[in-house]
């Protein structure tokens, strides 16, 4: 099934039967952008190490139209959804699974049965749906403005509005300074202040006072920092950026005055379904009033002059990041580093520990590049919780971990690392485990398992000290075998070792050690 409302752009490849052997699929990265209004997906090549777009797809699905006031989503929304990712999916066949990464936005967060949605889209892909929060929604955004514009010192303020939400940041170069995610969006504004479909000056001016007082939040903190240069980015701004050019010779920005006059242009329409231009879709049209609202408020908040707009957006930072992920420039390496910073952590302790986690991992079948960068996480942050207090301290790091604003790392990836930090001492993690699918679990559990093991055998922070330990690994039981004689010489170990097998018997899972 294909929407009419589908729109692409093709570069030198056959997008419905690409004929390209297994060299060039490698060089192939793909990031598809979940939005609360439209789905994205862009294909790139690196090419001399540089990012070369090839293919984009886009879609309204309107999915926050379909999010009710018990913030579940729609049965028809989700269908919407799966028919456009359908098609995503003949596109991205034979590129890397590891080299496509697929996020969901202000929506998908809000979502109750959210999970409905994500299993059928990750059966498609057969990869994870990743639901980023709105801090890294910005930081994603800015990296893929900060890309497509000219590399130079000016500090810069970027604006995208989407269906669900309004990122603003400000920042330098490809490092973003400031980030903040407000809950205002062009499908959420419109469906709010303009559901009686009247186009009236009294509902503009409801919208615009609503997004002023979303705005008081950074209003004073922004203009203090300050900008060069203003720029907008994604379909809301591209929409009004087309409609605003009422001479065309003219500069190509936005001004709060053209905001104004379009505003007047629009209360002249009967209604929002009455909405009519040449140059917008009706998809867009329909959900143009309250996009233009959040934008005049920003306008006049922030004190804007002029704003300019940028092709790059989510999707195309997604892409930059990926692919500094897989050339070990991983912004969740600094997240991470940034963290044990701030909360003094020891840091040899630490690295002793990820160590042992990561020769006991080598042993088990789950060795693999994911798995061993989040117990390496959770190795370098298991004692951040003894910044709050010793007691129960595993819990104050999980705490921690889990509702920061970690830059890089997805919710899911959040959920799993505070998963391990809460597990690494006394009792196992049961009931938060069951926030995860069954497959999920068994995984986190043998990771948790290890953890724990790593923690035990650096108890005395002497790393000369830590033997060289063979893992059998199995699914109904863990066998550790030490070198001769190494336990009768190291009581206290074995002690904890005693105590760590019963903790493990608790879930019928017996670990045996000599």
């Amino acid at each position: 099934m294909t929407d009419p409302s589908l729109s692409r752009s093709n570069g030198d490849t056959d997008s419905h039967h690409p004929e390209l052997d297994h060299d060039q699929l490698s060089t192939q990265y793909a990031a598809i952008d979940l939005g609360s209004n439209s789905f994205h997906l862009i294909v790139a090549r690196l090419v001399q190490d540089e990012l070369q777009p090839i293919d984009r797809m886009g879609e309204k699905v309107q999915l926050a139209a379909g999010l009710d006031s018990d913030r579940q989503l729609s049965e028809e929304a989700q269908q919407r959804g799966i028919a456009c990712l359908e098609l995503f999916a003949q596109r991205v066949a034979g590129i890397p699974r590891e080299q496509i990464r697929i996020v969901g936005t202000n929506t998908l967060r809000a979502a109750r049965n959210r999970m409905d949605f994500i299993e059928l889209a990750e059966q498609l892909f057969d990869c994870p749906v990743e639901i980023i929060s709105g801090r890294e929604e910005a930081r994603l955004v800015y990296l893929g403005v900060a890309h497509s514009l000219a590399d130079d010192d000016e500090r810069r303020l970027v604006i995208d509005i989407g269906g669900g939400s309004t990122e603003l940041i400000i920042g330098q170069r490809f490092s973003p300074v400031e980030l903040e995610s407000l809950h205002m969006g062009c499908v959420s504004y419109t469906r709010r202040f303009f559901a009686n479909g009247k186009l009236s000056n009294k509902n503009f001016k409801r919208a615009i006072h609503a997004a002023h007082l979303e705005l008081l939040t950074l209003r004073k903190r922004y203009r203090k920092l300050g900008w060069q240069d203003a720029v907008a980015s994604s379909g809301t701004a591209k929409a009004l950026l087309r409609l605003c050019q009422f001479d065309p010779t003219g500069p190509q920005h936005l001004t709060l005055l053209n905001l104004k006059k379009l505003q007047q242009m629009l209360q002249e329409f009967d209604s929002v379904d009455a909405i009519e231009f040449e140059q917008l879709k009706p998809q867009r049209a329909r959900v143009l009033p309250g996009g233009l609202a959040i934008l005049i408020a920003i306008f006049e908040a922030l004190k804007i002059s002029e704003l300019r707009y940028s092709d790059g957006a989510l999707r195309e930072g997604l892409l930059y990041d990926l692919v500094g992920r897989r050339r070990h420039e991983d912004v969740r390496e600094r997240t991470i580093s940034a963290m044990m910073q701030r909360y003094h952590i020891d840091a040899d302790h630490a690295a002793a520990v990820e160590q042992t986690a990561l020769e006991c991992l080598a042993q088990t079948p789950f060795d693999t590049d994911r798995y061993r960068s989040l117990i390496s996480w959770a190795a370098r942050l298991h004692e951040a919780g003894l910044a709050i207090s010793h007691s129960q301290f595993q819990k104050h790091g999980a705490y921690l971990v889990e509702h920061s604003d970690l830059m890089g790392f997805s919710q899911r990836e959040q959920l799993q690392l505070a998963l391990l930090v809460r597990g690494h001492r006394r009792k196992l993690p049961l009931l938060e485990l069951e926030r995860f699918r069954p497959m999920r679990r068994q995984v986190l559990l043998a990771l948790c398992t290890i953890l724990r093991l790593a923690v035990l055998l650096n108890q005395t922070r002497l790393p000369e000290q830590v033997p060289s330990v063979k893992l059998k690994f199995r699914e109904d039981r863990m066998k550790l075998k030490f070198p001769e004689g190494w336990l009768d010489e190291h009581p206290l170990t074995r002690t904890n070792l005693e105590q760590e097998a019963d903790y493990l018997q608790q879930i019928d899972y017996p670990l045996l050690f000599k």
